[in-house]
């Protein structure tokens, strides 16, 4: 997977925006004013491309078991995030699906008026 790829792949999302919260690096992308992928840009440019996504905790020990480069989140909760490396041994298909079950966590989480809202804005 390339930058490009995630990068529309995550903008595709009902009610998705992008930022830099916390510096010109990390590319955050939220749903509702709330993260569920972010990347570090200088990463992808260096040829090793990480990704960070929400998981259920139970789905998330599961799949660190089951491949290396899958790990607990990197500067976030352990429990509920996920580091992924792309491009090794979890496949753009694998990536995409954790960038689905990241989404739906999060737009589940919030109120459903937000809910609501995001999907008007979309219709």
């Amino acid at each position: 997977m390339n930058l490009e790829t995630y990068y529309q792949y995550c903008l595709s999302k009902k009610g998705v925006t992008e930022h830099f919260p916390f510096d010109e690096d990390t590319l955050v992308f939220k749903v509702g004013g709330k993260m569920f992928a972010l990347s570090s840009l200088s990463q992808w440019e260096r040829g090793q491309p990480s990704v960070n996504l929400k998981c259920n905790p139970d789905k998330a020990e599961e799949l660190r078991a089951e491949y290396n480069d899958i790990q607990p989140g990197y500067h976030m909760s352990k429990i509920h995030w996920n580091t992924i490396n792309v491009n090794q041994e979890v496949s753009d298909k694998m990536i995409k699906e954790l960038i689905n079950h990241s989404y739906e966590l999060i737009f589940k989480s919030l109120t459903k008026k937000i809910q609501t809202e995001i999907n008007e804005l979309e219709n």
